[in-house]
């Protein structure tokens, strides 16, 4: 998990999916994640954190219910969302941290 929190800290902002593999929101969100990658072409780092297996980061961030998207910037959650979240709805929300 150090290279989550390290990773997080850096100057280019992450958004991290917290997810689970049971979940069926879930699998919806991940090509949805994977299309939105594609379009930030770098811009934005995409992560994935089960909650199973991580539950002390899930605690950490509060995390209550999933999917949950969060996106850092130099360490800080800036923007958190629950559910479901299409790529051009994520864009805008990145838009004002790219």
């Amino acid at each position: 998990m150090n290279t989550f929190y390290e990773t997080i800290q850096g100057t280019t902002p992450v958004l991290v999916d917290f997810y689970a593999d049971w979940c069926q929101p879930c699998k919806m969100q991940a090509p949805i994640l994977q299309d939105f990658a594609k379009r930030m072409n770098g811009a934005v780092r995409v992560l994935k954190i089960n909650v199973d297996k991580n539950p002390q980061v899930a605690a950490k961030y509060g995390i209550r219910s999933i999917p949950t998207l969060v996106l850092f910037k130099q360490g800080n959650a800036v923007w958190r969302g629950a559910g479901v979240h299409q790529a051009k709805q994520l864009e805008q929300v990145v838009g004002g941290y790219v």
